[in-house]
């Protein structure tokens, strides 16, 4: 499960990672939440039928192809990798629609309290070790309304946590390589099933986290305060 990220590097450093021409010019977003407007990398033809990335805004939370309204659907964040090439919610996506999510830290809580006891849930904050932003594999889609509105919508795929990030959580986004991008994103040549295999757990030493403060919990809190590390509490 990923229910909050943060995308802060400097615009310029995103368009040469992840090689979109768009030149987009927005703030760093250290609590991104679902129903807001999140950052997706596309690919496309351009002129002369050549591929060609685009950067794009989708709303977080998926909606099939074949909804006929918005809440005929629960709010999709999420879509487990290991089934999305079969559920009909996902499988033409998958085939047609699969994205880059930038992200540069994602946020999990830790559960904590059971068999009566109060369930007490601790965030904590993973990003990459060597400091480079991340690619989240997620799939998008165009929601068309019965008046002629579209939406556009995404979510993010996740995978089985490593043997490292499973102590905080059982899941974790689908983490792509720079090399895997191009693969990832090329739904003319490369088959779902063929996309799927690019989906596991990151390896161990990928990611760094750490406890943060709880006022990452309130959507409405922004700033780098919220991904600084605290000291651990007692279990």
């Amino acid at each position: 499960m990923c229910g909050r990220y943060a995308l802060t590097s400097a615009p310029e450093a995103l368009k040469q990672l992840f090689r979109y021409p768009e030149t987009p010019n927005f703030p760093p977003r250290y609590n991104i939440a679902p129903t807001q407007p999140i950052a997706i990398v596309t690919q496309g033809r351009g002129p002369g039928g050549a591929p060609a990335r685009r950067f794009m805004l989708a709303r977080w939370g998926f909606l099939p192809g074949f909804a006929k309204e918005p809440g005929d659907f629960p709010l999709i964040i999420n879509a487990r990798s290991e089934t999305a090439c079969d559920k009909a919610s996902f499988r033409n996506a998958m085939k047609r629609r699969r994205c880059l999510v930038p992200a540069d830290a994602y946020y999990e809580w830790l559960k904590l309290g059971a068999g009566g006891r109060k369930i007490l849930r601790k965030p904590y904050l993973f990003r990459r070790r060597d400091g480079a932003p991340l690619g989240f594999a997620g799939l998008w889609e165009t929601y068309a309304g019965a008046d002629g509105s579209e939406i556009d919508t995404a979510c993010i795929l996740t995978t089985e946590a490593n043997a490292a990030t499973v102590a905080v959580h059982d899941r974790m986004p689908a983490i792509l390589e720079p090399d895997d991008f191009a693969a990832w994103l090329d739904c003319d040549e490369v088959p779902a099933g063929e996309a799927a295999a690019l989906l596991k757990p990151a390896a161990d030493d990928t990611l760094e986290f750490f406890e943060i403060g709880p006022d990452i919990n309130k959507a409405t809190n922004m700033g780098p305060r919220l991904q600084e590390p605290v000291a651990p509490t007692l279990l």
